[in-house]
């Protein structure tokens, strides 16, 4: 073997070396990756700027709309109330979902020729330091198989808080969405057995966000379990408008 043989050999083989040292730090220091059902406030803020804004105000239009719901629609939430209500607060998690939110939602029929309700969907958000990842509990988006544009979440139908808290998990999911689709602002709902929250949360620049939180919805008062789905309402006629209008 000449010298020139034995001197590019050894340029290979530390070559080689170099690569592998590399693969292991990297291996060594993996980017973080967070799951939406386990994520907490302290890891969310740990990746992004996040706070929250206490203004009321920016509710008005969506929660105080002026939706008037049909004598069937009134009928069917108080028969599904009377039924349910004592069970609420004992259901665990999949019996909430089951027997007392997901007629809701199907009653809302969340469904056009570009638009349909997915669950348990998978949702994957890499950025250069950090993985947000897992299924979402539901969401509203553009698509036939899978979601191609989300437009709205639900996370959690949690028995209560003491499970975990909902709200980092529906707000990783949120900034998912907004990045992926280069949007500013979007819109989704929290639950913690009978409490329904809505929530906004607005882009001001990538990783820096606002979110608002509105007033708690009792379901299990017929005039909050009105208002929750006059809400929910609300939402489907703005993302119909959304698609009709191309965004």
């Amino acid at each position: 073997m000449s010298e020139f043989e034995k001197k590019l050999l050894k340029e290979i083989e530390d070559l080689k070396s170099k690569i592998k040292k590399i693969e292991g730090e990297k291996e060594e220091n993996p980017i973080p990756s967070y799951q939406y059902s386990r994520i907490t406030d302290l890891e969310l803020r740990k990746v992004v700027k996040i706070k929250r804004i206490f203004e009321d105000t920016i509710f008005d239009l969506w929660l105080n709309n002026k939706i008037n719901l049909e004598k069937e629609e009134t009928m069917f939430l108080k028969k599904l109330l009377e039924r349910e209500k004592n069970y609420i607060k004992i259901y665990s998690e999949e019996d909430l979902k089951i027997k007392f939110i997901t007629p809701i939602l199907n009653k809302i029929h969340f469904r056009a020729d570009e638009l349909r309700d997915f669950y348990e969907e998978k949702l994957l958000y890499q950025a250069e330091n950090f993985i947000f990842k897992g299924k979402t509990d539901f969401l509203v988006s553009k698509g036939y198989k899978s979601p191609e544009k989300p437009y709205f979440f639900i996370q959690e139908f949690k028995k209560s808080i003491e499970n975990s808290d909902p709200e980092p998990q529906l707000l990783a999911e949120l900034i998912s969405a907004v990045e992926l689709s280069n949007w500013t602002t979007i819109k989704g709902a929290y639950i913690v057995g009978e409490n329904w929250s809505f929530v906004i949360l607005k882009r001001l620049e990538r990783h820096k966000y606002q979110y608002f939180v509105s007033k708690t919805f009792n379901s299990t008062n017929i005039e909050d379990l009105k208002g929750i789905y006059k809400n929910l309402l609300f939402v489907k006629q703005e993302i119909t408008e959304m698609i009709e209008n191309g965004i």
